[in-house]
């Protein structure tokens, strides 16, 4: 199944917020870059950084994600989908990195019945009675 890939790398789809502990000096030496107008707050230069940082390794980045077969951006699943796997008499075993969506329209037990394993590099947004049904499922 190709269904629907996208590269969201240059433009997100959507965000995941995460907290990160920094020290005081390194956080000083940002918000002085921030007031010298380098970046236009503490998230630009967070983001800047990140970037820089998967820019440098690019090229491992590229050869581990063919290495290990993921789809690359984001991967939306929704019920019609997994008839269709159902009525094939298939399952799948979803790879990716980046986002993994599955549709509200998805009931819990055609999920469990149609997908055999989940790998996400990133996030994955579903219902929570989805999530459940699919626990031992991902990793």
């Amino acid at each position: 199944m190709s269904g629907e890939l996208q590269e969201t790398r240059r433009k997100p789809v959507d965000s995941e917020k995460i907290t990160i502990n920094l020290g005081y000096v390194d956080l000083g030496h940002v918000d002085l870059l921030v007031q010298e107008g380098f970046y236009s707050n503490r998230t630009d230069f967070i983001r800047t950084a990140i970037r820089s940082q998967l820019d440098r390794h690019g090229e491992a980045v590229r050869q581990s994600v063919a290495r290990h077969r993921l789809d690359l951006g984001l991967r939306r699943y929704d019920r019609h989908e997994l008839e269709r796997v159902q009525a094939a008499g298939e399952t799948l075993h979803i790879q990716v990195l980046g986002l993994v969506v599955i549709a509200d329209d998805v009931p819990a037990d055609l999920a469990r019945e149609t997908i055999a394993s989940i790998h996400v590099l990133g996030a994955l947004q579903a219902d929570p009675a989805v999530k459940a049904a699919l626990r031992d499922r991902i990793r």
